[in-house]
């Protein structure tokens, strides 16, 4: 049996034929510019290109340019507020600006994060944003040397890249000061599992305790989700010697200390006080809503996206350090109501 010819791909001469035009004005017709083009000869283009069903060929267009518009992100995980919101943000942002943004995920693990970035790099985008899952990644030996490339959310500066993040330790600071602030005479703390160094947020905590003369409360060292929150909530909590209050390291993780409260017959701010960091929509809509160390995402994103496609000016490798916002809710003891 002769198998089926496989149809031509229309062609932007096709188009051009097919409505009477040159192939540069069909070239500024589907790409907007850089010449204008007028209506009606617009609109003829565009009933030519529905007809002939022709699809711009986005490879063929970047061999020409030598530019894809595309960005790549990879995000540790996709099912974490915080992750989700960074990845709407940087999308965004590189549409303002004309590309497009091929998002990843790492799923929390250093090989894959690795094998993503190869990934991306070989499908030529224009930059590549990481949100790493390592405090300090080595990533001298995972691209193209001569692809741009940001480190996003990055608490400690990374040798000979450039990279965007908050200032987590000062955020840290100022939600465990305004818990003292209250008058709570031990804050404890729920953080995520220590690395080789001490998280900014711990720092933060610390010095806050420090300066305002609070005995270091209780730590309890769980994963950054609401099951990890959950159960760090019910060890930190379900005993006599427990503190008056408590600083979160994530959103997600103080969701699962107010289940944990919750189950314990405790309610916050009336028996525990919190103050949670990340300040993602999910703190909008606890019960009571989250005191948060809100973290300037679209801030952060913009300037990420603008440093990978060379629009900002000083040295290559440069760290960016942005303040945290802290967003006043009820679980610190604050009278919100409106």
């Amino acid at each position: 049996m002769t198998s089926p010819t496989t149809p031509r791909a229309v062609t932007r001469a096709d188009v051009a034929r097919y409505a009477g035009v040159s192939t540069s004005v069909v070239s500024y017709v589907v790409h907007d510019g850089p010449r204008p083009v007028a209506a009606e000869t617009a609109a003829r283009v565009r009933d030519a290109i529905r007809v002939l069903g022709y699809r711009p060929n986005a490879s063929a267009q970047a061999l020409r340019t030598g530019s894809s518009k595309m960005l790549g992100l990879i995000v540790p995980e996709l099912d974490n507020p915080l992750w989700s919101e960074v990845a709407i943000a940087v999308e965004q942002a590189a549409a303002d600006r004309g590309y497009d943004v091929l998002i990843s995920s790492s799923d929390g693990d250093v090989a894959l994060e690795r094998d993503r970035m190869r990934s991306l790099s070989a499908r030529q985008v224009d930059g590549l944003i990481v949100t790493s899952i390592m405090t300090r990644p080595d990533l001298s030996t995972v691209v193209d040397p001569g692809l741009p490339m940001v480190l996003l959310n990055t608490f400690f500066e990374v040798p000979e890249f450039a990279s965007t993040g908050v200032d987590a330790r000062r955020g840290a600071f100022d939600g465990t000061a305004h818990l003292a602030g209250h008058g709570y005479s031990s804050i404890g703390l729920v953080i995520g599992h220590a690395g080789s160094d001490t998280d900014l947020r711990e720092q933060g905590w610390q010095d806050a305790l420090r300066e305002h003369g609070v005995q270091d409360g209780p730590i309890v060292r769980t994963e950054f989700s609401r099951a990890g929150g959950y159960t760090a909530g019910l060890r930190m909590f379900g005993s006599a010697n427990r503190p008056r209050a408590v600083f979160v390291s994530s959103d997600m993780q103080a969701v699962g200390v107010l289940r944990a409260l919750y189950e314990l017959g405790l309610s916050a701010p009336t028996d525990v006080a919190i103050v949670s960091f990340d300040g993602t929509a999910e703190a909008d809509f606890t019960n009571p809503q989250l005191t948060a160390v809100r973290q300037p995402i679209d801030a952060m994103a913009a300037g990420a996206v603008d440093r990978v496609l060379g629009r900002v000016a000083g040295e290559q490798w440069h760290r960016d350090l942005v303040p945290a916002e802290l967003v006043l809710g009820a679980s610190c003891g604050c009278d919100v109501r409106r």
